[in-house]
């Protein structure tokens, strides 16, 4: 019997998937606990028109995603801190800190989660700073960093 799943079942599939079960299973066990129902004509065709509209949206952000890294790798943002001898600064700048500058500087939300440093910058100069905007998609911008 083929069935659409409501909820995730382990060793089963995931939810809103189509699955062959046996017809005692389904209804003995599947039904009664509204983890599936029936895959009818009507309930297929609702699958595939979800599935076509999340494909859609998904398309959307990507597009969205796309056009937010053009504009942040033609930028760069700059800090003006205090700075010891030899170009030290006194302190850091963070990922929080990158964040917090696109936002103020550039007028883009970005979470500082998505700001990727290998390290803290420590020293006056200029840094590319990767940024992910979405799973596949980065933009580079750089970080400039100068002395008060």
């Amino acid at each position: 019997m083929k069935v659409v799943l409501l909820q995730d079942v382990k060793g089963l599939g995931k939810k809103e998937q189509l699955v062959n079960v046996s017809d005692g299973y389904a209804r003995n066990y599947l039904f009664p606990r509204k983890l599936a129902a029936e895959a009818t004509p009507g309930k297929i065709k609702e699958l595939e028109q979800k599935k076509k509209s999340e494909i859609r949206k998904k398309d959307k952000e990507k597009q969205a995603a796309r056009e937010l890294a053009d504009k942040l790798n033609k930028s760069e943002i700059s800090f003006k801190v205090k700075a010891g001898e030899n170009g030290k600064l006194f302190g850091s700048i963070t990922s929080k800190d990158v964040a917090d500058a696109v936002k103020a500087q550039l007028k883009i939300e970005i979470d500082k989660k998505k700001v990727v440093l290998h390290d803290v910058i420590k020293a006056l100069g200029t840094y590319p700073v990767e940024i992910k905007v979405y799973p596949e998609i980065s933009a580079e911008i750089n970080v400039k960093v100068v002395d008060e």
